[in-house]
Parts: structure tokens; sequence; C-alpha cells
């Protein structure tokens, strides 16, 4: 077995919470010993307590000297003791904070090389779920957990050494009730963990239907159907209530009995009955029974007190679980320095291109042609043919299944990102702006061009007039004090691609959700930065791109015909067919067209 095998295996054997928190497991652990070692110190004036009391109640009477020393190790071991505890909790939350932190930006860069087919099969509540709920599940875990365990086992432990070193008959039968409440407290958990799984999947199912039901408020309330809305969020909710009660319901039972069993009056009960039963024996002093009555009941607080945190530990795992998953997730890689390549001109091959999102949905196959520097290609055919599938394949959101993609000779996945999106510029039909200043929405791509690049941008967009009219101009922040129009937010997109200065552009239908206005200006922003560039035109309509030098025509995911308008009618295939159908209107021409 190789290394690498080696690490893969560890990994497996290693738990999901292992390997979420493993960059902070040293500091976990040591925040964890100090508390234990300050739960231990604080217990110290419960002996000098019980010794007092014995000195009080004995023959021998009081010894001043041995009263003073009992107080002053007594009292500084508490401040003592709370001090390490308090160390301990500033050393978790310190740890916490880096984990956060670094789980957070670990998990946006992770996705930010995902294929784009990986979220088409997720809703965004799952997503939502791990980076922004199971995080701060993980707050519970990292910043209470370890010193919690910490406090109650150094308890628990000084305790136990404590009475064992008065009595080791008594102690034995002292802690009797501690190993019910651990036989007990074992089967709760066994029947835990049996529906933990259906309970998480609960709620995830509450949080897919609440941002379903949210992103598509406006739709239910158009065409009235909030019955049905809710009732996807109605049926989630039920799901989870069912999940709830098979979660809860074979706790109750064995839980009652483990809390019966170490309440502090059963713990000094037992005490008592086995104290005076010993004492009756003469195998131990009265006086001998009371450091047992005053240390034993205290060693419950720090029992129930993991019980509870014990659940904290049974959802931590399914938070790390499912942030994990995000972390492992399949990624584009990147060509290594020695794979790296230059393209050799702009020139654009698809060689017997597949593609499916899984293996049951197969989008694309054998698809082939070439883009020419300096031409214009389209590709048209019925929804759902591929096309946006193919061009975001050029743009390597994903790669081929089969077959390759080359940029200037180049296999795209030997071409690094920064500089393949320096060769291929794109204008989709889906506009994304970023939550911040126009300024940096247009140099998104490019954040060390100046303030005239960028404007000069924007003015070839037909967008400077309209930022200029912003209340801070450029520095306006989308979504604040920058509010776009659909056509107004595609301009910046515009700009955005035209500050790269690409050889070769991608238009998917960049005018479909624009207004008639607004679509005049994002055609003659387009005619005029595509002007000596090549293109590939994705086209939902045919008039737009009649003028192009080939046609490509997808129909199921292939290649159907291939040509140029006239070519294409002639022959009296799909195209001809979708022509007659109404894909020609006198009205519009697509600017582009004319390049």
């Amino acid at each position: 077995m190789d290394t690498h095998d080696s690490a893969s295996a560890k990994t497996k054997v290693r738990g999901p919470i292992s390997q979420v928190l493993n960059p902070i497991r040293g500091r976990l652990i040591v925040a964890a010993m100090l508390a234990a070692v300050g739960a231990m110190l604080t217990l110290v004036p419960l002996a000098g307590i019980a010794h007092i009391a014995r000195m009080a109640l004995g023959d021998a009477g009081i010894a001043p000297g041995e009263v003073w020393w009992a107080v002053i190790v007594g009292v500084a071991s508490l401040c003592a003791g709370m001090l390490l505890i308090s160390a301990g909790e500033l050393l978790a939350h310190l740890a916490d904070n880096r984990i956060t932190h670094h789980l957070r930006l670990a998990i946006v860069r992770r996705l930010s090389r995902v294929p784009l087919g990986w979220f088409t099969s997720r809703a965004s509540g799952e997503v939502k779920q791990a980076m922004q709920d199971d995080i701060n599940t993980l707050h519970s875990l990292t910043a209470h957990f370890y010193t919690t365990v910490g406090r109650a086992v150094g308890a628990v432990l000084i305790s136990v050494v404590y009475l064992f070193s008065m009595d080791w008959r008594m102690a034995i039968v002292s802690t009797l009730p501690f190993a019910g409440f651990f036989l007990f407290f074992a089967r709760a958990m066994k029947a835990s963990e049996a529906n933990i799984q259906n309970f998480a999947a609960g709620m995830g199912r509450i949080d897919n239907a609440v941002v379903e039901f949210v992103n598509g408020i406006a739709v239910v309330k158009s065409f009235s159907a909030s019955g049905k809305a809710h009732s996807s969020y109605r049926e989630a909710i039920d799901d989870f209530a069912q999940a709830f009660i098979g979660f809860t319901r074979p706790l109750v039972t064995p839980m009652a009995n483990a809390n019966a069993m170490i309440a502090p009056v059963t713990v000094l009960g037992v005490v008592l009955v086995f104290g005076t039963l010993f004492v009756v024996l003469g195998w131990i002093a009265p006086l001998d029974v009371l450091p047992f009555a005053l240390v034993t009941p205290g060693v419950c607080g720090p029992l129930l007190l993991l019980h509870y945190i014990t659940h904290d530990l049974n959802h931590a795992t399914g938070a790390a679980r499912r942030v994990q998953a995000l972390l492992d997730t399949p990624v584009l890689e990147q060509p290594a320095p020695g794979m790296q390549r230059s393209p050799a001109g702009t020139e654009i091959r698809l060689e017997h291109v597949g593609y499916g999102y899984d293996a049951g949905r197969q989008v694309l196959s054998d698809v082939s042609f070439t883009l020419k520097p300096g031409t214009t290609t389209a590709i048209v055919g019925r929804s759902g043919a591929g096309k946006s599938t193919l061009a975001r394949l050029l743009l390597r959101f994903f790669d081929p299944t089969t077959g390759r993609i080359t940029l200037g000779g180049v296999d795209l996945r030997h071409i690094e990102t920064s500089s393949l999106y320096r060769h291929i510029g794109f204008v989709l039909q889906e506009v994304r702006l970023i939550h911040a200043s126009v300024r940096d929405n247009i140099a998104l791509g490019r954040p060390s061009a100046s303030q005239q690049q960028i404007e000069a941008a924007a003015r070839t967009a037909n967008i400077h007039e309209r930022i200029l009219d912003l209340p801070r101009g450029y520095e306006s922040v989308i979504g604040e004090d920058a509010q776009f129009s659909g056509g107004e937010q595609q301009r910046v997109s515009i700009a955005r691609a035209v500050l790269l200065d690409p050889p070769v552009l991608v238009l998917d239908e960049a005018t479909a959700a624009a207004d008639a206005e607004s679509e005049v200006a994002i055609q003659d922003a387009l005619s005029r930065f595509a002007e000596g560039r090549t293109l590939l035109v994705i086209a939902h309509r045919l008039d737009t791109v009649m003028h192009a030098d080939q046609i490509i025509v997808l129909d199921n995911g292939s290649v159907l015909e291939q040509g140029r308008h006239g070519e294409l009618l002639a022959r009296g295939g799909l195209y001809a067919r979708l022509w007659a159908q109404g894909g020609y209107s006198h009205s519009e021409e697509l600017a582009v067209s004319s390049c």
C-alpha cells in the first residue's frame, strides 16, 4: 500500500469529528486538561471541610494550626482551579474561532472549484445547512464540549481517588449508583444512535422546504398556489415530528432510570445505608462516613453534565459528517505546474465531446466542431437539447465525460483557470452580481484595472451614464444604493467581460430577460464588443443568428445538422422546420450577427 492509500485508509477509519477538528485537536486536548486539573483543584476545599469536621467531632479536639492550613490550602486550590478552568475555556473559544474561520473559508474555496453539475443535483438548503447551521452546531462542540468533559472527568476522578483513599470498601458501595447510571445511559445512547440520521434528515428537509418556498414566493402568490406550497412545508414538518418522536421515545425510559440512579438523594441514601451497616459491623468508625456523605453526592452533577452534553455530541457528529462531505466534494482539478500549457492561437475544437450530470442523465453525446478565429458560430436547437451545457463546457464550468475541448491546440484541462478566462469571455443569460460596489463588480476578473479602464468598459457596455446617476457612482453597492433592472445587470456583466478583453466570447442569449429598450442597448454594446472576436452564440431565436458563419443544430444532445443559414434551409431538416414554425422575425436581428 502506497502513502496515498495509507492516508485514505486512515481518513476512513477516523470519525467525522476527528477529521473536521484535526487542525485544532492539540489545542482542545490542552484546554480539556486545564479544565480537568482546575476541576480537581476546586474540589480540594471539600476535603478540607471534611478534615475540619472530623477534628471538630472527634475526641482529639480542634488543632488551630491544622484548621488554618486546611483553609489556606482550600482557598488557594479553589482560586487556582478557577483560573485553570477559565484558561481552558479561553483556549477552547479561541480554537473554536479558528476552526470556524478555517471551515467556512475551506468550504467556499472547495465549492468555487466543484463542477456546476454538482449544484444541479442538490438543493440550496443542503449547502446552507452545512455552511451555516452545521458549523454553528460545531461551535458547541469545540467551545464547550471538551472543557466540559475535562471538568466532569476531573471532578469524578479526583473524587473517586479521594474516596478510595479513605476506605476502599465504602468507596465501592458508594459508587454502585454510578455503575447503574452508565448501564442505562449506554442503552439510551444506543437507541439514540439508531434514529439520529432520520432526525438530521428531517431537519434538512425543513431547510430545503423553507428555501424553496421563499425563493418561489412570487410565483406562489401569482398563481394562488399557496395551498400546495404550504403543504410541502407542512409535510416536511410532519415528517420531522415523526422523526423527533422516533428519536426521543426510546430515550425516555432509560434516561429517566439513569437520572433517578444518580439523583443526590439516591446517592446519599446509599451512602448512609451502607455506612450504617459498616459501622454496625465494626468495619469503619461513624466519623469515617462523613467524607463519603460530603463528596459522593457531588459526583452526581458532573455525571449529569456528561449526559446533557452527549446530546451535543450526537448532533455534532451529524454536522461534522455533512461539513466533511462538502470538504470532500470532487473538484475540477487544476493542471500541475509541469502540465500547464499556453494556447497557441484562439482556435477552439470540440472532439467527440460527451457529458452527463450523472450516469442516468446524459446531456451531450459525441459533439464535434471547430470555432475558427474571427468567426461566429451559433448553437441552436429545441429546449433541453444541451445548448447551455455546451457553452458551460467551453467555459470549463465542468469537464466533458468523454472527449476533449482544446483552445489553441491545448486541452482545457491543461490551461490554468485564470489563463483560460483571459482567452475566453462570457455573457450568460443568468447574470450574477455580487454584494459589492459597482466598480468591484465590473473589475471582478481584473481587480488591478484602473478607474479609467473600468469606465471605458462601462461606456462600451452602454452602462456608464446609468452608473453616474447612482448616489455614489461607481462606489454604489449592489443591492443597497445600486438597484439595477435585468437589462442593466446584463450590461454590467458585459462591462465585466469587456474589461478582460478576451479574443473568444461566449454569448448565451444575453437579451432573453431584457425589455425592448434594454435589448437595443445590450445589442449595441455586444455589436461593438464582439467585433473581430471569435464568437459562440447560444440562440433561442433563429432570426438572431441567420448571418453566422456556421450554425450547429443540436437535438437530444447530438449534432444533427451543421452549415450556414441558407444551406440548412435548403436541406429541409430540423432547422428548416424550426424556422418555419416562427424562428424568423423581420423586426429584430441580433447586432452581433453582422460581425
